[in-house]
C-alpha cells in the first residue's frame, strides 16, 4: 500500500496544483481540504471520484503508518465486511482503523469536524508514543 500511496502522491505534486504532502500529521489538513474540493465537484465521473478517494484515504493511512508507528494490514472477511474495505491500518496498541473509510465518510458527510481526516489522526488511540516503553 506504501508504494500505491507514493505513485498518487507523486502524481498529485506533478499536477497543475503541486499539493505539498509531506506525509506529516499537519498535511492531514490538506487531505482535508482536498476531500472538500473533490465534494464542491459533485456530479463528477463517479470512478474518478472513488478513485481520487481512495488516494485519499490511503495517505491518510500511510500518515498513520509513518507518524503514527502503525502498520498496513489486510483485512480478514470480518473486518471487510464491517470496514468496506480490504486494507486498514494496524497501530502499535493493536487496533485497526479503517482511513480509505474515513476518506469516503468525510466526502459523504461533509465539513463536520468529526469526520475532519486531521482531527481523526489526533483522537487515534495506540500512536508511537504509546509504543514506546516506559521509564
Amino acid at each position: 500500500m506504501s508504494r500505491y500511496v507514493e505513485g498518487v502522491v507523486a502524481e498529485w505534486m506533478r499536477g497543475p496544483r503541486r499539493l505539498p504532502l509531506d506525509y506529516s500529521v499537519e498535511s492531514l489538513r490538506l487531505a482535508d481540504r482536498i476531500v472538500a474540493g473533490i465534494r464542491a465537484g459533485r456530479g463528477a465521473d463517479e470512478q474518478a471520484v472513488a478513485r481520487a478517494l481512495r488516494g485519499v484515504g490511503a495517505y491518510v493511512g500511510e500518515v498513520m503508518v509513518r507518524s503514527g508507528g502503525g502498520s498496513w494490514v489486510d483485512l480478514d472477511d470480518l473486518q471487510r465486511d464491517y470496514f468496506e474495505q480490504p486494507v486498514g491500518v494496524r497501530m502499535p496498541d493493536g487496533r485497526v482503523w479503517n482511513p480509505l473509510g474515513r476518506a469516503q465518510r468525510r466526502y459523504d458527510r461533509g465539513k463536520g469536524g468529526r469526520e475532519s481526516l486531521y482531527v481523526f489522526y489526533l483522537l487515534l488511540h495506540g500512536r508511537l508514543g504509546a509504543a514506546l516503553p516506559r521509564a
